[in-house]
């Protein structure tokens, strides 16, 4: 049977039967380990990568391959961002707009239909199952695909030419320090990706850079003198501020999220740079540049001191507790993962927005609608100090909500058993500290445009 054919015939089909069933079936497909495994990282792939998943016959020799691989969202952004790095000024990824471009290496198709003609070329040496390879190619001249496993090597081959792909150079050899010319081998790159393996050898995650495969850190001279650019990507769980002290040439610094998680982040080096990076967050599709927000002058949380006019918005009505500045009808705002990660807890006062606390990451006001794909918005049903009389209330006229606790001394879990509520529901229940005041506060509100229903 062909492998295409096989895929389609057992595709939905429980995998560890179809293993079971190894003696019967083995002799229908010419490789029955890779059928298996294929039809295992399909599954992961319908939704993550569905253009590959639109075709039957292409080859996943390694399961983690499919579980570490880019999102067909995150590898194009990839891409994007590194046609931004050669190419400064189509600053697609971060406009989500080409610009016209005077730089002679692009060769980017502009809105005015002018094409520069140099040849743009990137390459990625830790080619793993290729789908950032994949999306280089559909904005780069010339790609080198590198992959030390020869299995993955050979399936990203046959892989690339199944997809159409004929732009995309393959290679397999080693990348350790002193070989990474000959890896190369005269092929010039301006940019150079590397996502290095998060995983030691007993399989445990890793996430310094040292402990990365391969080490970027030894790499790094060789690799900024085949290119003036490098774009690594790394683990979301990586340490920021140290990474970019250990690299010391760091750019620009972007934080990947989709899904509500926060993916992985990326970093783009320039030979000689010496400056301070740039932080940029990415998420549910849109893109902002954290550095270029000017920030007001009464609005960070930093700037204002208690007990001023320009502490905490109050209301005349139906305000409680006394002091919180809080009420019903406010818009509660919850920055999403890449916010968090990129440190950018002042972001939302730079557009007016009230903190609560200075470690209690949430704000109210009126959210901007750029601001608003960062994260959620609330609204604010209820009011109440945290206290055992409120849980005791809060749990029996809420039964189904969803619960959060942030910079008090409860967990979320803990504060969701000691209200005896169930997940569910439209209501969502905060557990927050409000620095003015030391005040301990539960909050009800309703995701913005869902009705909120108040018992």
């Amino acid at each position: 049977m062909d492998f295409a054919d096989f895929i389609l015939q057992h595709q939905g089909e429980d995998l560890a039967s179809l293993a079971l069933s190894r003696d019967r079936l083995k002799e229908q497909v010419a490789d029955f380990d890779l059928a298996l495994t294929t039809l295992e990282v399909r599954s992961k792939l319908r939704t993550k990568v569905p253009s590959w998943y639109a075709h039957p016959s292409l080859q996943y020799p390694f399961r983690v391959s499919g579980e570490q691989c880019s999102s067909e969202e995150t590898a194009e952004y990839k891409a994007a961002l590194a046609k931004s790095a050669v190419c400064g000024a189509c600053d697609y990824a971060k406009t989500g707009k080409n610009a016209l471009c005077e730089e002679p290496r692009c060769s980017a198709l502009h809105e005015n239909g002018q094409k520069c003609v140099t040849p743009c070329t990137i390459a990625d040496l830790t080619g793993g199952l290729g789908v950032d390879s994949w999306a280089f190619a559909r904005h780069f001249d010339r790609v080198l695909y590198n992959e030390m496993q020869p299995e993955l090597a050979r399936a990203a081959e046959h892989n690339f030419k199944v997809l159409g792909v004929d732009n995309v150079q393959v290679k397999c050899r080693e990348l350790v320090p002193g070989n990474v010319a000959a890896v190369l081998d005269g092929f010039e790159p301006n940019v150079i990706f590397m996502d290095p393996a998060r995983r030691a050898e007993d399989g445990r995650k890793v996430f310094r850079l040292e402990d990365c495969q391969p080490d970027v850190l030894k790499l790094l001279p060789e690799l900024l003198d085949a290119a003036p650019k490098l774009l690594l990507k790394l683990s979301p769980m990586a340490d920021i501020s140290l990474i970019c002290k250990q690299l010391a040439c760091v750019r620009e610094v972007h934080v990947v999220a989709s899904g509500g998680e926060c993916k992985e982040l990326l970093l783009v080096l320039e030979r000689g740079y010496e400056g301070e990076h740039l932080s940029v967050i990415y998420e549910n599709g849109s893109v902002l540049c954290v550095d270029q927000v000017q920030p007001g002058t009464q609005n960070s949380v930093d700037q204002v001191q208690p007990g001023t006019q320009n502490s905490w918005t109050r209301s005349t009505g139906g305000q409680w507790p006394e002091g919180s500045g809080l009420c019903a009808g406010q818009v509660l705002f919850e920055p999403g993962k890449a916010m968090l990660k990129a440190g950018a807890f002042e972001l939302p006062c730079r557009y007016g927005l009230r903190k609560l606390g200075r470690h209690t990451h949430y704000y109210t006001g009126m959210v901007p609608q750029e601001l608003k794909p960062f994260g959620k918005c609330f609204e604010i049903l209820e009011v109440r100090p945290f206290n055992n009389k409120t849980i005791k209330d809060f749990g029996k006229r809420y039964p189904l909500a969803s619960v959060t606790a942030r910079n008090i001394p409860l967990t979320s879990d803990q504060l969701r058993k000691k209200m005896g509520v169930k997940d569910g529901g439209s209501v969502h229940i905060f557990g927050l500290h409000a620095d003015e005041d030391k005040l301990n506060l539960l909050l009800v509100c309703s995701e913005a445009g869902t009705p909120g229903t108040r018992p």
